[in-house]
């Protein structure tokens, strides 16, 4: 006797989704291939996502919700808590190599989207932050949030070490005797880690935060608040650049 197929709905249609970008890519991931993965006919999928552009953004969605840390890890430690909830971002993030383009190329503030940034932003006004240095702070740890760091360096060091190769677009060829402080950077991440063939981002996130966490955590002893905008300039939006 057949066993009975559970019935479609959104949460199905994202789960396969996701399964199948995780397995090949989100390239494979059509309305035709998806609909043949679940057994149905397209015209299916259309009762539960309204267009590729709603089933990308359900799919981030269903990566977000999971970066959700259980439980509070360190209560009494706003630092830790940050830590914990964006190392659980980053370990969600390496589950799907996919996410990290789809996270980007996303503009609309979900539930799921603005849940994560709720649970961050509660850690830092729970402990004590105002709303205006928290917002400041979120600022500051931007896509870091979701898992990964701006990324600067996207070629192989090796590469980078010989040298900048040929333009493909219109511009001038760059000469690798104008860029001898990125070579040099290059050559010496070649040099203490010979076997890589990029930076080590778990590396560069925990640097990053090691710097911003101790930075944040000085301007919040220091009761750091941004300025006010002078009634006749709405212009004056930017942050206060003096040390505390």
């Amino acid at each position: 006797m057949p066993t009975a197929r559970a019935p479609l709905d959104r949460a199905r249609v994202l789960t396969t989704a996701v399964r199948l970008a995780d397995a090949e890519g989100l390239g494979a991931v059509t309305m035709r291939r998806l609909a043949d993965e679940l057994a149905v006919t397209p015209m299916a999928l259309y009762k539960h996502v309204a267009d590729k552009e709603d089933l990308l953004t359900g799919m981030v969605d269903a990566v977000v919700d999971d970066m959700a840390v259980p439980g509070v890890a360190h209560p009494d430690d706003w630092r830790d808590n940050i830590r914990a909830a964006l190392h659980r971002s980053r370990l969600v993030l390496g589950r799907h190599p996919w996410a990290r383009l789809a996270i980007e190329s996303r503009t609309e503030r979900t539930a799921a989207v603005l849940d994560h940034m709720e649970r961050l932003s509660a850690v830092f006004i729970n402990a004590g932050f105002s709303a205006d240095l928290t917002h400041h702070v979120m600022h500051l740890l931007g896509n870091r949030i979701w898992g990964f760091s701006p990324e600067l360096f996207t070629d192989h060091l090796g590469r980078a070490a010989s040298g900048p190769g040929p333009s493909r677009g219109r511009g001038r060829t760059p000469d690798p005797a104008d860029y001898p402080s990125i070579l040099a950077i290059a050559a010496d991440a070649q040099q203490r880690r010979p076997r890589a063939t990029g930076c080590d981002e778990d590396f560069e996130m925990d640097f990053a935060l090691d710097v911003l966490l101790d930075g944040i955590a000085r301007l919040q002893q220091a009761g750091w608040e941004s300025p006010a905008a002078d009634a006749g300039d709405l212009t004056a939006t930017g942050p206060d650049r003096r040390h505390p």
